[in-house]
């Protein structure tokens, strides 16, 4: 039976402890607060990058993709633990340069087998589409399948998350500081979804409680298969959590329920006390 190593980044915001669990490699990316640069998840854990992010004065951090060569050496390290392929899921290209990284990887090996699969998204939307090929793996799926079915689930991906605050948006340029003030002034709570490769709107409300319920009707719109339930540091995310689970069509297995922190990747953009899910919905 072939053995086939799944490779992803930091980005999936899987925990190191969580990818090992799996035999998921992590590839990280890197993170800068100002002139200090850390390797992601490695060298800064996402508490620690949320204690940086939201103290007084802290700089407003940024992300790097991971060089070729850290992919490099995360391929060697696979093919000479034994494995005889590789599927190396990412963050989606239009969002980050961190694919392309892992495609120059690819080219120093010409001999090994690796398929590079673009997950379309961010977050758990890469970290549940590891978590599929790890699955198929262990059933002695070959790597081109894993890929190929990693490719046609990513269209079932979305990723959708409610804003606390608008300030986060502002610092990353990603709105004016006007349109902030007065999206503040009149409790705005955007609602932001991933998909496609896409980062947009997918609707706008007033109040905390009147998002997280515009957000969990989004979200259960169908069967889920496997669920990751988001936050930024907030303390309410497993009443959140067990509201969703209630509501999903057909119910869900707690077991495919997961509570992840998001990092570095998308965290910056979001900021503190925000809530939202990343959904594998079932296929067909």
């Amino acid at each position: 039976m072939s053995h086939v190593a799944i490779v992803t980044d930091s980005a999936s915001d899987l925990t190191p402890g969580r990818a090992a669990e799996l035999g998921i490699s992590l590839v990280p990316l890197i993170v800068n607060f100002g002139a200090e640069s850390f390797r992601s998840g490695l060298e800064l854990s996402r508490e620690d990058f949320w204690a940086r992010m939201t103290a007084p004065d802290a700089p407003f951090p940024t992300t790097a993709a991971s060089a070729p060569g850290d992919f490099k050496a995360a391929y060697e390290a696979a093919l000479t633990a034994g494995a005889d392929a590789i599927v190396s899921i990412h963050v989606a290209g239009t969002l980050s340069g961190t694919i392309k990284s892992a495609e120059i990887a690819k080219g120093m090996l010409p001999d090994a087998e690796i398929h590079i699969v673009d997950s379309m998204g961010a977050s758990m939307c890469e970290g549940l589409l590891a978590e599929l090929a790890v699955g198929m793996a262990r059933l002695g799926a070959g790597a081109s399948e894993i890929a190929r079915v990693c490719e046609e689930r990513r269209g079932d991906v979305a990723m959708m998350v409610a804003l606390d605050t608008l300030e986060y948006l502002k610092r990353g340029g990603r709105i004016s500081g006007a349109q902030a003030a007065i999206g503040t002034l009149l409790s705005v709570k955007p609602i932001i979804e991933v998909k496609d490769g896409k980062v947009e709107t997918a609707d706008r409300v007033r109040t905390r409680g009147k998002a997280r319920e515009r957000l969990i009707e989004l979200i259960c719109t169908r069967p889920i298969e496997r669920l990751s339930v988001l936050h930024t540091t907030n303390a309410g995310v497993e009443a959140f959590r067990d509201e969703i689970v209630t509501r999903v069509p057909g119910g869900i297995d707690p077991a495919n329920v997961t509570i992840d922190l998001v990092g570095p990747s998308v965290g910056p953009h979001l900021g503190p006390g925000c809530v939202g899910a990343v959904a594998l919905y079932r296929h067909g």
